[in-house]
């Protein structure tokens, strides 16, 4: 399912998934991984490893390895089917957990590696008494900025979902009430 050659003749469903696929692959996923994570997204009963080959056109192998992979970011999990004995799939459906789910691996393979790597850096370059201190003083700016983002990523994470979602919706309330709180303290 890849490709679609005939959009008209194509279903939302099928739609979806392409785009879902396409959009993984804007955000560094694997397009089989994103297309995979979709249609269990949106499928009503467990998928096994073989119905989900079929559906998507993918090789078993493909099919294997992603699910290996939803499976660790925690999109997905294994379920029984009763009198079947293959492994079967469902994803989390609900889209802020998912959001969340995502939020928390991309921390853990993104973010929390690049503060181990520049607080490396920074220690060696404590190190080097002819390093140009502006190189210095940005390394430890970017090691500020990202201990900031991971502090409010930590917090924002901690939020119920219900006022998560109210937060977001009050979008431009925000905003303003920045933009008052500026004035203020000026």
């Amino acid at each position: 399912m890849t490709e679609i050659k005939d959009i008209s003749d194509s279903t939302a469903k099928d739609q979806f998934i392409l785009y879902w696929g396409d959009m993984g692959g804007q955000w560094g996923v694997n397009r089989s991984v994103a297309q995979i994570h979709a249609l269990l997204f949106l499928s009503i009963n467990p998928m096994n490893a073989e119905q989900i080959s079929d559906a998507l056109g993918i090789a078993r192998s493909n099919v294997s390895n992603s699910l290996k992979e939803l499976v660790g970011w925690k999109l997905i999990r294994r379920v029984p089917v009763a009198g079947d004995r293959r492994e079967h799939f469902i994803a989390e459906v609900d889209v802020w957990e998912m959001a969340i789910l995502i939020a928390r691996g991309r921390k853990e393979r993104e973010i929390d590696p690049a503060m181990a790597a520049i607080e490396m850096c920074i220690r060696q370059a404590d190190d080097e008494p002819d390093l140009n201190p502006v190189v210095l003083s940005r390394m430890k700016e970017m090691q500020e900025f990202l201990k900031t983002a991971d502090h409010w990523s930590s917090q924002m994470l901690s939020v119920p979902k219900s006022r998560l979602n109210a937060l977001m919706k009050m979008g431009d309330k925000v905003f303003s009430l920045l933009k008052l709180a500026g004035k203020k303290s000026e």
